[in-house]
């Protein structure tokens, strides 16, 4: 199969050089993508490790973009999206810079997005699995929500096979996205800031009638994210001003989000239940506030 293409690959990054340079490496090593025009474009959100020096001086063909030190992953990818959707391209490539592709894993998104069209799958999101690179256990991928009756992001991950999977979401490390999908749905959601970004953009596409898979087998290694050291219910107070900020509050076994995204997420997806969903993960938090009064 040729394959030939105009695809804008979209990443953020934040102090962390060795492994955006370690990324752009590989991604530009790419097999297969002779007649595949990429343009990359990276918001760098005030790094103060020299990473966008490393990259223009490595990579000029790369379109570097200044964020405020605020944007995090959903704003950061707003930002390059938003510059990549004046070029109109074929694709658009969410790629996270801690995910290092296999050689053939761009083909094999490419390869499996036109056997989806070539099926009547003509508005469909092609996300890849990666695996962590001690274990090779799967990390992130595509998911699978559990049913109605559950939050909506109670959802199980769907291991890799030979052939491509239907999926509900996926996460957005590696994420073939094509222009027939973006002219329905467009950007990320502005009002989310960190959390879920990725999640809820595949969930609108399936709503709108597009439809999310993943591609056969592993593309790519990228460790799961460390969790934070169990901690207990803080003081109310304390517990809720923290919980306000852009990556949450972490307790021994959740991670509380900002109230009013979560709103937005449960209204959006809980359906009929999407009060009990918005509440329920605050109710520890919340009582033991009210206990301790």
């Amino acid at each position: 199969m040729t394959l030939t293409a105009q695809i804008a690959v979209l990443l953020t990054c934040f102090n962390r050089k060795d492994k955006t340079m370690e990324c752009l490496r590989l991604l530009f090593a790419q097999n297969g993508i002779t007649d595949i025009a990429l343009q990359v474009y990276l918001v760098d959100d005030g790094s103060t490790d020299g990473t966008a020096a490393a990259v223009a001086q490595a990579y000029p063909q790369v379109t570097l973009l200044t964020g405020t030190g605020n944007l995090f992953w959903n704003g950061g990818m707003r930002m390059a999206w938003d510059a990549a959707l004046k070029t109109d391209p074929d694709y658009y490539l969410w790629l996270n810079d801690d995910t290092l592709l296999y050689p053939d894993a761009l083909k094999t998104l490419l390869e499996t997005s036109e056997k989806l069209t070539q099926q009547g799958e003509n508005a469909a999101i092609v996300a890849a699995s990666v695996q962590d690179p001690n274990t090779q256990e799967l990390t992130y991928g595509g998911l699978r929500q559990k049913g109605p009756l559950y939050p909506p992001f109670k959802a199980q991950k769907v291991p890799p096979t030979d052939e491509p999977q239907a999926c509900d979401m996926m996460c957005g490390n590696f994420v073939l996205i094509p222009r027939t999908v973006v002219q329905k749905i467009g950007n990320l959601d502005p009002q989310l800031t960190h959390y879920a970004g990725d999640w809820d953009y595949g969930l609108r596409a399936r709503q709108a009638g597009c439809s999310v898979w993943i591609a056969p087998g592993f593309q790519g290694t990228c460790p799961r994210n460390p969790k934070p050291s169990p901690t207990n219910t803080p003081d109310l107070q304390k517990g809720l001003k923290k919980m306000a900020t852009p990556k949450g509050l972490d307790l021994q076994t959740v991670t509380l989000q900002p109230m009013e995204e979560w709103k937005i997420l449960m209204q959006r997806h809980g359906g009929v239940l999407w009060p009990v969903f918005w509440l329920l993960p605050y109710r520890k938090l919340l009582l033991e506030g009210l206990f301790k009064r």
